[in-house]
């Protein structure tokens, strides 16, 4: 069996812009997404911890080192320069690699700049 599990979470980032006539996807400062082990196009899933709001998307990368968080498309009407996100990626892991199972979490402080990196397993939340 597999399970879709977190693969990684980056904590708290904030809006930095958003583009309303564009394809469609969530621009995330290419530092940010590497850290997050992120690649070009990888769905993601996007909690507005603002208002509320959830989408799942796509992430695209944006200048490096410029802490740019920009959505973009039709969720852009969700979201407001300013809102503070969580931004989760998932992946399929079977019984067997699950003993040794952990996500990584990114912070990032008030201007999306990288703060820590931490691997997290259950045993943290015990």
């Amino acid at each position: 069996m597999l399970r879709m599990m977190m693969k990684s979470k980056i904590q708290e980032a904030r809006v930095t812009s958003k583009e309303m006539h564009y394809a469609g996807s969530l621009g995330i400062d290419a530092e940010l997404m590497k850290a997050a082990d992120l690649a070009c196009g990888e769905q993601i899933h996007v909690l507005n911890v603002t208002t509320g709001a959830r989408i799942v998307t796509y992430a695209i990368p944006a200048p490096k080192g410029t802490g740019a968080i920009s959505v973009k498309g039709a969720a852009a009407r969700l979201f407001e320069k300013g809102d503070v996100l969580l931004i989760l990626s998932f992946a399929e892991y079977g019984e067997d690699e699950l003993e040794s199972y952990s996500h990584r979490i990114v912070y990032v402080d008030e201007d999306n700049r990288l703060t820590r990196v931490e691997n997290r397993t259950d045993e943290d939340y015990l």
